[in-house]
């Protein structure tokens, strides 16, 4: 069902969990099974402990039956590799691409067809859904900033700033890089994104604060006081970064 070659470099149990998620995904919906896309860490073959292994799930209908069928198949792959599955209808697509502009943008850089054909080839958002989106998600994760800090400071520890951190990760790097491709810079994938917006930004100390959020994500530990301090310097560059994508035209 699977092309190996696809998946080939992938560590063996994530292997054997899309082949076992997308042949469970076949048996359910047969030809209403349009496509299998493999998106984020796992497509670029960059997983870590705490990575997720993303999966879209394209078809043209989706009979209840279908779903629940799947329902013990994704819990056992969540259970073993993190497994996740966006299932979307194939009238959808368009739709989703500019609701959720970041994520798909994302998607079309970096993904890799397990199934079928390749949903995303000729989907991309639209510069002002992209725009509009990319504030939302920066205003977002500024407001859920303050308010894990302070749940923090109030009794909640140290651990639950560094699971805030290892949580920013993904949505920052996808903004900062949505954010380049605005405006007009060639696509980067979202790790060196957040990388040179930081650079270019010039703030001080933020080579720490990089290296912070890949130590909390990857290791989740940092040294005693840091998590906050590098909590709040992230919230700090969300919203230099969103000033500057209102000035996106």
């Amino acid at each position: 069902m699977i092309d190996a070659s696809a998946i080939a470099d992938l560590p063996a149990d994530v292997r054997v969990a899309l082949v076992d998620f997308v042949e469970a995904a076949h048996a359910a919906l047969g030809f209403d099974l349009r496509a299998v896309v493999l998106f984020g860490p796992a497509a670029e073959a960059r997983l870590r402990a705490s990575s997720d292994v993303n999966l879209l799930l394209v078809a043209g209908a989706l009979p209840a039956d279908a779903l629940a069928a799947l329902g013990a198949p994704l819990r056992l792959g969540t259970l073993a590799v993190r497994l996740t599955a966006m299932v979307i209808l194939e009238s959808e697509l368009a739709e989703a691409t500019e609701a959720f502009a970041v994520k798909f943008a994302d998607m079309h850089e970096r993904h890799r067809v397990l199934y079928g054909t390749d949903p995303l080839e000729s989907l991309t958002p639209s510069r002002e859904a992209g725009r509009r989106r990319l504030q939302q998600i920066l205003l977002n994760f500024a407001l859920r900033t303050r308010e894990r800090f302070m749940l923090a400071s109030g009794g909640a520890g140290e651990q639950a700033l560094i699971r805030a951190l290892a949580e920013a990760a993904a949505p920052l790097r996808s903004a900062g890089a949505l954010l380049l491709a605005l405006e007009g810079t060639l696509a980067a994938a979202p790790r060196e994104a957040l990388a040179t917006l930081s650079r270019q930004d010039g703030a001080p100390g933020w080579e720490q604060v990089l290296v912070d959020l890949s130590a909390a994500r990857e290791q989740g530990a940092l040294p005693p006081g840091r998590p906050g301090t590098a909590l709040l310097e992230l919230e700090a560059l969300s919203r230099r970064l969103r000033s500057r994508c209102a000035r996106l035209i």
